[in-house]
């Protein structure tokens, strides 16, 4: 009898421990997943195609240059010496005027969201010799002024300077006034015109969307890049809706277009991009108690830039972002004369710092110059030179007037952080466009057939630096990918 009941508790407890294994099974392939999904709403939900970026290879459109050649050369020898040009002094303060009112459409409101706030910077954190003008930066005589002399001399031309340096200063402010400029600047001088600290302000995610943004951008593509209203760009929220959105007649337009309208619109699309990139990397994920936790948000990045949300313009997206980066890659690496020239100081009143800062800038421009790819933008406005004159004025007009528009965005940080992309990529174009006036630039006094003002070349190292960051950020979200996969 009693072999007989311990035998059938032996199968009792066999039946148990298969009916739990069996449960488990089942509870691991059935239910899991929603749960996964549950408590882990930015992950990433399985895909067989990973993601957009699996499609981000290969040869750049109107160039010889590759991705994987560019993530190579950014993330390991140019981010991190950019991330520390922008942190020095002379870099990170930026003077903007963000009340201009917006001159194509009424005034919809500013953002009432907190984050889209911006800081000021009081005028007593200003550095001194920012604060004395764009002159001081060539005076190798005010890195050894007192603080009283240097106080002496703000808003003025050094006494050390010659009668003939005076003179020429005084002819570069009159040609800088007559100057084709790309963008619309503002007039720094105005009483609406503040010093922002932009390591205090950071590009983020600010919740600022709908309607007013996409209004911005609408006009930016459908007015400004040499597109007829009967064609329709792919997935643009305003446009009527239509059946066929895969953009295939889009592309046709494009491709159809000469080169310099081309590239217009991809350094637009790239700009846009790597502004999209910033909001994804830089998300608001958690708020509460008067602590904010910003980070990446994976399903936002896919949302603008995975194969299947976007019909397959996520890659092409992503890389117009890359040949943008070429393009300002280019005009760095044509406009180093200019400030290999000795004479020239990225002067703030710390004679240290100042050193530091240009000694950091000369090794960036040095690994620019060892880049074997560059775009050759010889190609461009090449035909007949009235014609070429002509569209060479027009590309310049059109971006000149989405420079304006960025006075119509509603958030006062976007609104900052796009009129200083803008700015530094329309410096970009004013240096591609200006090198004849480079090459013949004196080596050991100033010139007044071209010049930078201290505003577009913060503009242009920081507008540089936010596309080096979004190149950078790329290689940080392939990797939250495979882990969320």
């Amino acid at each position: 009898m009693w072999k007989v009941t311990l035998r059938a508790l032996g199968v009792l407890v066999l039946a148990w421990f298969f009916g739990n294994f069996v449960l488990g099974w089942f509870q691991q392939n059935s239910v899991k997943p929603q749960t996964q999904h549950s408590e882990h709403p930015n992950r990433a939900p399985e895909s067989p195609d990973q993601s957009c970026l699996c499609h981000l290879t290969g040869v750049l459109d109107d160039c010889f240059c590759d991705v994987e050649s560019i993530d190579v050369f950014n993330n390991l020898k140019i981010y991190p010496r950019v991330r520390k040009l922008t942190e020095r002094a002379y870099f990170r303060y930026y003077r903007v005027n963000l009340k201009r009112p917006c001159p194509f459409w009424p005034d919809d409101g500013h953002c009432a969201i907190k984050d889209c706030h911006v800081e000021p910077c009081p005028e007593s954190k200003i550095p001194v010799g920012i604060k004395s003008g764009n002159y001081n930066k060539y005076s190798q005589a005010a890195n050894t002024m007192s603080e009283c002399e240097q106080a002496k001399e703000l808003g003025a031309i050094n006494s050390t300077l010659s009668n003939k340096s005076k003179e020429a200063f005084a002819d570069w402010a009159r040609h800088d006034d007559a100057q084709d400029h790309f963008c619309e600047l503002d007039d720094e001088t105005s009483p609406d015109a503040e010093y922002v600290d932009l390591l205090l302000n950071p590009e983020r995610f600010t919740g600022y969307k709908g309607p007013s943004a996409w209004r911005v951008w609408n006009s930016i593509y459908e007015e400004n890049c040499f597109k007829p209203r009967s064609v329709y760009r792919p997935l643009n929220p305003l446009a009527p809706s239509r059946g066929d959105d895969d953009g295939e007649g889009f592309y046709k337009w494009l491709e159809g277009l000469c080169l310099e309208k081309r590239v217009f619109y991809r350094l637009i699309s790239g700009l846009h991009s790597s502004i999209n990139i910033h909001l994804c990397a830089e998300y608001l994920l958690d708020e509460g108690w008067g602590r904010s936790v910003w980070g990446p948000n994976i399903r936002e990045f896919r949302q603008r830039f995975d194969t299947a949300e976007t019909k397959g313009e996520g890659t092409r997206r992503l890389k117009n972002l890359y040949f943008l980066y070429l393009i300002e890659l280019r005009a760095l690496y044509k406009v180093a004369p200019y400030f290999e020239r000795a004479f020239v100081n990225l002067y703030t009143g710390n004679a240290r710092e100042d050193g530091a800062t240009k000694d950091l800038l000369l090794q960036i421009f040095n690994e620019i110059k060892a880049f074997p790819m560059h775009f050759d933008e010889k190609s461009m406005f090449a035909g007949h030179k009235i014609e070429a004159k002509t569209l060479k004025e027009e590309f310049r007009l059109h971006f000149k007037n989405i420079s304006k528009i960025m006075d119509c965005v509603g958030c006062s940080k976007c609104r900052l952080w796009g009129k200083l992309q803008t700015q530094g990529l329309g410096t970009a174009l004013k240096i591609l466009f200006s090198e004849k006036e480079i090459k013949n630039l004196p080596e050991h006094s100033p010139s007044k057939g071209f010049q930078l003002t201290r505003q577009e070349i913060v503009a242009l190292l920081n507008g540089f630096g936010r596309l080096s960051t979004s190149i950078y950020q790329l290689h940080n979200f392939r990797q939250l990918l495979k882990e969320n996969r």
